[in-house]
């Protein structure tokens, strides 16, 4: 697709085949627990979650609950909107739950891996005209298209994670051995960061540990993080280059005219002032965590609760999620509310990221960390 237009009119397409395919009940809800159509004014469209189906309920139609031709016009929706790389990266984390569910056979309370478990969620009527969404999500998958008069104008939040971050056991089901999802995201930063010197470092180290997640979590509204780190300007050129290369890694999930406009809002804005900022160790294998901050985006990538093997990832827009920006006032906060699921920092903190999550469910998380104080 050349043209953000053109990209549009082939997700709506899409959209339209995957849903003449649906059961009225599918559609609506009226006798069906789980359905993929809202209203594009719908508050559930900044509602955002990358935990397992077994710790939060996802809005939206399971592939779980397509029968075949439905599943196919399904992910055939998904290959419309994302690169060829993206759907292969989509589609390794839905494979890695079989390698997390033969990981965690043994545990005496394992949690519960779905590879079908992932939701979609259409905003609105997709046509060329007017404005409508949707969303792609599930465990480590927490995709968002927002499409006005047949114009994509919003890709984020963008949010891919993985675990295990390499695969290094066969399973039946699972991605080939040596999968490494998130490789580029990780290696291209650890080469910036290696490369530093003192004066560069003493800037872009922050500190000595690495968070338990993405500092912005699923949060709707987020702002700038503190203005610390390493700046463009202050990099070699050969640096320079590599940072452009790690930014330009988390446009390659996207259609090419996608990564093209976000790499040239960027070149807009200047470089100079964007900021790289690392904690944790610097060696393969242990935890860690980094940003890239300019004045319109984050990029954030975290080796969570304490799991070097576990990854998170997210592109966040400051003003320009779900097309904000261009689109008139919409609800916002800095938590989901609204439903007896919700997830927010506090209870993110109390029930996922904790040090040992793997060990049971929720309850047993909270009587775990509760024993521990």
């Amino acid at each position: 697709m050349d043209t953000l237009r053109e990209l549009g009119v082939s997700i709506a397409h899409a959209a339209q085949q995957f849903i003449a395919l649906l059961f009225q009940q599918q559609k609506d809800g009226v006798q069906f627990p789980n359905y993929a159509c809202f209203p594009f004014e719908s508050d559930n469209r900044f509602e955002w979650f990358y935990l397992p189906a077994s710790l939060i309920r996802h809005e939206g139609l399971p592939l779980r609950s397509m029968n075949g031709p439905q599943q196919k016009a399904a992910l055939d929706l998904v290959r419309a909107s994302l690169s060829t790389p993206g759907v292969t990266r989509t589609e390794h984390i839905r494979m890695l739950e079989y390698v997390l569910a033969e990981m965690e056979k043994n545990l005496a309370n394992p949690f519960r891996r779905d590879s079908e478990a992932y939701h979609f969620t259409i905003f609105g009527i997709p046509s060329n005209t007017g404005t409508w969404g949707w969303r792609y999500e599930g465990h480590h998958v927490s995709l968002h298209w927002t499409i006005l008069d047949g114009v994509v104008i919003a890709t984020t939040p963008q949010f891919f994670g993985a675990a295990p971050a390499e695969v290094v056991t066969q399973v039946p089901g699972g991605p080939p051995v040596g999968t490494r999802i998130l490789a580029t995201e990780e290696d291209l930063a650890r080469e910036l960061v290696v490369s530093l010197n003192a004066e560069q470092q003493r800037r872009a180290i922050l500190v000595s540990d690495a968070p338990w997640d993405i500092l912005t979590l699923n949060l709707r509204d987020i702002s700038i993080q503190e203005n610390r780190g390493v700046a463009y300007e202050m990099l070699t050129e050969s640096q320079q280059q590599v940072l452009r290369k790690l930014v330009e890694a988390y446009t390659v999930p996207q259609p090419a005219v996608v990564a093209r406009n976000r790499m040239n809002k960027i070149e807009q804005a200047g470089w100079d002032s964007i900021k790289f900022a690392w904690t944790g160790s610097i060696e393969k294998g242990q935890l860690h965590y980094y940003r890239i901050q300019g004045s319109s985006f984050l990029i954030e990538y975290d080796t969570p609760m304490n799991e070097p093997f576990h990854r998170h990832t997210v592109w966040r827009d400051f003003k320009g999620d779900w097309g904000r920006d261009r689109l008139p006032s919409a609800p916002s906060g800095s938590r989901n509310l609204g439903h007896a699921w919700e997830w927010g920092p506090d209870i993110l903190r109390e029930h996922y990221m904790t040090s040992h999550h793997h060990s049971g469910d929720v309850h047993e998380h909270s009587r775990k960390e509760s024993s521990d104080v």
